[in-house]
C-alpha cells in the first residue's frame, strides 16, 4: 500500500515506536500509583516523554508538558480552561476541534469570530485576525498549518499581535508537529500549543499533548485521580497533575517518547523538505491533468507537506475510492473542517488530500500520480 494519508495519522511508524509500546505493556503500571518497580519504570517513561518534548520545543519544566488522548482533547481543555465569556477570534482554517468547543460555548454567551483570507496568504491572514479583534475578545485560536490545505499561518506574528493587544493564545499545532519549529521560549502571548502524538510525532494513536507555555489561570474541565494529594476532594494544583486526571496511557506514551526521538534525530527541517518536496511535484503533475484543480501555494514556504485537488468529472470521494482500490492510500470530503473548505469555497464538495510523510518515496509520489490518471480514464472518458 502507498500511504499518503499522514495528516490523519501517520502509519508508518519507526520501528523503535512498536518496541517501545510492546516492552512498555510488558514492563510497565501505571504512574503514581505505587512505589514498586513496575509503577517507577512508568513513571521514568513517562517523564522521559517529557524531557524528549521540552528539548524539541524548548520548553524550560518538563512539568510543564501536560498528556492527553489526543489534540481534540487539548484544544477543548485549553479553550474551555481560558475562555468563560466574552469573544474568540479563530482562523477561516480552523478543524471542528477548535470550531465545535466554541459553538458549544454559545449557550453561555461566548460568540467567535472566524479571519478568513484567501489560501496561502499570510500577511492577510495576520491583518484580518487584527480587524477581527473587539473590546470583548478574550482568546485567540489558530492551527499552525491547515489539515486541508497545508497552509503555514505566521502563528510567531500572531503571538506577538496577541502580545500588543494582552490577549492569550492558543495554536493548533496538529498538522505541524514534527515539521515546523515552534520555540516556546520566544512565544509571549502563547498559553497553550496543542497536538496530537500519533501524526506527525510518530507516537501511536491515544496519544496527546498539550504544552502549558503560558502562566495565565486556567480551569480544568476535568477532574479525578491523579495519584498525587489523594487526601484532598479538590484537584491538585500543581502541573501537570491538576490537568492529568485518570490512569495515563502508559505504552502509547513509550511509544510516543521514541517518535519524538527519531524526529529529533531526523531534523523537522529535514522532514518537512522531504514532504514539500513530494508534494511540489505531485502538484506539478496533477496540473497538468485536464480537469483537475490543484491547491498548492506559489510560494513552497507557505504550504507543508499537505495538498488537496479536485476533479471536475469525478466526486472526491469516488476519486478517492478508486485510488485505494487501486493501492493508494489518501482522504477525501471535508476532512472535519468545513469551516476551511467554505473559506477556501471548496464546500459542499470538499477535495481529495495528499499527505506524505517521513517514510514517502518519490515512487509513492508516482505511482499516486499513475493511480490519479487511470481514475479519471475510466470514470470519464475525456479525462487524460
Amino acid at each position: 500500500m502507498v500511504f499518503l494519508d499522514n495528516a490523519a495519522t501517520s502509519y508508518h511508524k519507526p520501528p523503535a515506536v512498536y518496541r517501545a509500546v510492546r516492552d512498555a505493556m510488558r514492563e510497565c503500571a501505571s504512574v503514581g500509583r505505587g512505589g514498586y518497580a513496575e509503577a517507577e519504570a512508568a513513571a521514568a517513561r513517562v517523564y522521559d516523554c517529557r524531557t524528549e518534548l521540552a528539548a524539541l520545543y524548548h520548553v524550560a519544566n518538563p512539568e510543564k508538558i501536560i498528556f492527553t488522548y489526543n489534540a481534540t482533547v487539548a484544544l477543548n481543555m485549553a479553550i474551555k480552561g481560558l475562555l468563560h465569556s466574552g469573544h474568540a477570534v479563530i482562523s477561516g482554517y480552523e478543524h471542528n476541534a477548535v470550531v465545535r468547543p466554541l459553538v458549544s460555548l454559545e449557550r453561555f454567551g461566548v460568540t467567535y469570530t472566524a479571519a478568513q483570507a484567501p489560501l496561502f496568504d499570510q500577511e492577510g491572514l495576520l491583518q484580518e485576525f487584527r480587524a477581527c479583534l473587539r473590546p470583548e475578545t478574550g482568546l485567540v485560536v489558530c492551527n499552525h498549518v491547515s489539515n486541508v490545505f497545508g497552509s503555514i499561518a505566521p502563528v510567531e506574528a500572531l503571538d506577538a499581535l496577541c502580545w500588543e493587544h494582552g490577549l492569550p493564545l492558543v495554536i493548533d499545532a496538529s498538522q505541524s508537529a514534527g515539521t515546523l519549529p515552534l520555540d516556546a521560549s520566544r512565544l509571549r502571548a502563547t498559553e497553550f500549543i496543542c497536538m496530537p502524538g500519533h501524526k506527525g510525532l510518530y507516537g501511536p494513536q491515544g496519544t496527546g499533548v498539550m504544552l502549558h507555555t503560558g502562566t495565565r489561570a486556567c480551569t480544568t474541565i476535568l477532574e479525578g485521580g491523579t495519584g498525587s494529594a489523594s487526601a484532598s476532594y479538590l484537584q491538585p494544583t500543581f502541573e501537570p497533575d491538576r490537568f492529568e486526571s485518570g490512569t495515563l496511557n502508559v505504552a502509547g506514551i513509550a511509544g510516543l517518547c521514541e517518535g519524538v526521538r527519531f524526529v529529533r534525530r531526523e531534523g523537522e527541517a529535514q522532514i518537512a523538505g522531504r514532504e514539500r518536496r513530494l508534494v511540489r511535484y505531485i502538484g506539478s503533475e496533477l496540473q497538468k491533468i485536464d480537469g483537475i484543480t490543484v491547491y498548492m501555494s506559489r510560494d513552497p514556504a507557505a504550504q507543508s507537506g499537505v495538498l488537496s485537488f479536485a476533479s471536475r468529472d469525478m466526486e472526491c470521494e469516488t476519486l478517492a475510492a478508486a485510488l485505494s482500490s487501486a493501492g493508494i492510500a489518501v482522504r477525501a470530503g471535508l476532512h472535519c473542517a468545513p469551516l476551511a473548505h467554505v473559506t477556501a469555497g471548496t464546500y459542499p464538495g470538499g477535495t481529495v488530500r495528499v499527505s506524505p510523510g517521513a517514510f514517502s518515496t518519490q515512487r509513492d509520489a508516482e505511482r499516486l500520480i499513475i493511480a490519479v490518471r487511470a481514475a479519471l480514464r475510466r470514470g470519464s472518458p475525456s479525462a487524460v
